[in-house]
């Protein structure tokens, strides 16, 4: 998947895996506008560009990351990190209102140490949903990825209650032997608060 990547054009094989989780449950629709988190090197977001349509103007996709990116054309993106106080309210500001979609590639730095990596991950995956909370639409999605056992159990619960349906996918383009999956959760219930 490395050298169709190059082949075809993406900055990672990373690419691959949203666009088979996209085949599956059409989460990016011409017109919606997206948020991806930890998003260098930008392979999600070609993908998320093209396919709701932000190099035309139909659709927007918004980038972050701590980590600088090469412009990608029709995506906005910010240098920041999500955690900030501000976050939210910058990125409602380039985004022009609400998400369709949050999606987060992103893992964490590994120490080695299983337990301490999984907690991390599970840190990260907790703190992405919640940001997502902030600037979901009604009816927007989640996508994350997690590892080993998928999302804990605290987790899900908070999900369930925030979104109607919840799901762990693994796309084929990840490596069998991986433990990664993603963590999808659909139809945003809209905030309660």
């Amino acid at each position: 998947y490395v050298l169709r990547a190059k082949r075809e054009g993406f900055r990672s094989r990373a690419a691959f895996k949203l666009k088979e989780i996209d085949d599956k449950y059409r989460l990016l629709k011409p017109g919606m506008a997206v948020v991806d988190l930890g998003a260098a090197p930008g392979g999600w977001s070609q993908i998320a560009a093209a396919k709701v349509g932000a190099v035309d103007g139909k659709g927007k996709v918004v980038a972050v990351d701590v980590l600088p990116m090469g412009e990608i054309p029709g995506v906005a993106f910010a240098q920041l990190d999500f955690l900030g106080n501000d976050a939210p309210d910058r990125l409602r500001a380039m985004l022009g209102g609400g998400a369709d979609l949050v999606m987060s590639d992103m893992a964490a730095n590994t120490t080695g140490h299983r337990k301490t990596d999984q907690l991390r991950i599970i840190g990260l995956v907790e703190t992405a949903a919640a940001f997502a909370c902030e600037v979901l639409k009604p009816g927007g999605a989640f996508l994350a990825k997690v590892f080993q056992s998928g999302a804990d159990a605290a987790l899900l619960a908070q999900l369930k209650r925030d979104f109607t349906t919840v799901r762990h996918v693994k796309p084929a383009s990840s490596r069998q032997d991986s433990s990664e999956r993603y963590l999808l959760a659909t139809g945003f219930r809209g905030t309660t608060g």
